[in-house]
Parts: C-alpha cells; sequence; structure tokens
C-alpha cells in the first residue's frame, strides 16, 4: 500500500488500473475485481451528472451513516430515469451482470464530498447479492479491497471518473473494501487527489428476495 515501498503489480499492460498485495493475489481476483477505465464517454458522464444534481441538492451532507461506514456523504435510491440514462445502466447490466442475474429494481447514487470517505467494510448480504457495479463521476479516487482473515492480502483499484468497476464473488466477501480519504489518497507511489466523488451503483438482488422486493437500507459500496 502506499508508503510501502511495494511494487504496483499490473494485470494490463500500459497504465495500470488495478494493484495488489502479490501475483497470487492478482490472480485469485481477477475475475473478481474489475476495473474498466473510460466505459462512459464524457458526454455520458455528463449526462449522468446533470441528471443526478437536482436530486443531490436538494440534500445534506451526512456525517453519520447508519452503519457507520460512511462519513461526508449523501445518498439516493434512484429507479426512474431518463432514456439516455437507461442506455447507460443497460449497458452497465450487460458488462457486469450474468444472464442469470436479477438487479435491484432501485440504482444506489452516493455523492462524497471532497472530504468525505467510505470506511472499510463487508456488505452485508441481506441488501446486496453476488454482484455489485459502479460507474464513478466526477473526481478519481482509490479503491482498498483487504482480506478480512488475511489482512496482508489486499488490493487496490484506481477509479478514474468515467470507469466501471465490478465486484463478486470472493472480493465481495471475503475483502473489506474502502474509499481512501484524500490525504490518504494513493495508488501505489501516484498521489490521486481526491475531489468530490458520484458512484452510481447497481446491484444484484440478494438471494432469497423477489423482483418486487426493496425498502433495505443502502450499502456503501
Amino acid at each position: 500500500m502506499a508508503g510501502t515501498g511495494l511494487l504496483a503489480l499490473r494485470t494490463l499492460p500500459g497504465p495500470s488500473w488495478v494493484r495488489g498485495s502479490s501475483p497470487s493475489v492478482l490472480s485469485r481476483l481477477r475475475d473478481a475485481a474489475v476495473v474498466r477505465p473510460g466505459f462512459l464517454s464524457v458526454a455520458e458522464e455528463d449526462t449522468l451528472s446533470r441528471e443526478l444534481e437536482p436530486e443531490l441538492r436538494r440534500r445534506r451532507y451526512e456525517y453519520d451513516h447508519w452503519d457507520a461506514a460512511i462519513h461526508g456523504f449523501r445518498e439516493t435510491e434512484k429507479s426512474r430515469w431518463s432514456e439516455a440514462s437507461r442506455a447507460i445502466l443497460q449497458r452497465v447490466q450487460a458488462a457486469a451482470f450474468g444472464p442469470g442475474q436479477t438487479l435491484l429494481s432501485s440504482v444506489h447514487v452516493l455523492d462524497l464530498e471532497a472530504r468525505g470517505y467510505i470506511k472499510p467494510h463487508v456488505d452485508s448480504v441481506k441488501f446486496c447479492g453476488a454482484t455489485i457495479a459502479g460507474l464513478s463521476l466526477l473526481s478519481p479516487s482509490v479503491m482498498r479491497l483487504v482480506h478480512t482473515r488475511e489482512p496482508g492480502e489486499w488490493l487496490e483499484l484506481l477509479l478514474e471518473p468515467g470507469s466501471l468497476y465490478i465486484l463478486r464473488g470472493s472480493a465481495r466477501h471475503d475483502f473489506s473494501h474502502e474509499i481512501l480519504r484524500d490525504e490518504e489518497s494513493f495508488f501505489g507511489e501516484r498521489r490521486i487527489p481526491r475531489g468530490r466523488r458520484i458512484s452510481v451503483i447497481c446491484r444484484s438482488l440478494p438471494e432469497g428476495m423477489g423482483p418486487g422486493e426493496s425498502g433495505q437500507p443502502p450499502q456503501a459500496c
């Protein structure tokens, strides 16, 4: 992690968006923790931001989350979208979820202020299914995953504006995940200055929940 002198291990040729504690961790989570940079065009990112801004502006930033996982945030669950935004979300579904997976009908929108952050946590299987997929808007950030029983095993994801991240399987349930606060925001030796960040998060249906059910507390994904 930042400041340890560990080598940033690449999974793709050219600039890397994923680094980890060892080649075995990178290999094991290759399909479980995925970053797709440039998933959104600049125009698509602007479309989502413009649609979300009026709703978010009506809410105040909060500093106490129901499970103490988030600091400096505002959030909403959104199920009605413009045609242009629905087309983007359909692309997310096709890229991240299998044909047999049903998605929660509402999309979780999380707005972190520049000083905001998400603490290490593991999502409850009661509220999110096996897969989550998030679009990152406005500001780059670093997501860190740490194994809950073997803290020496970790992964870091560089989430640039317009990128899509996908967490599934072991990355969801065996590793905690967090969004680093600005003063800790490094990707290897590279400083990643944090600003305001919006994430648009699609989630598969939890096991045993019917497609029409909702009302569960949103997760800090």
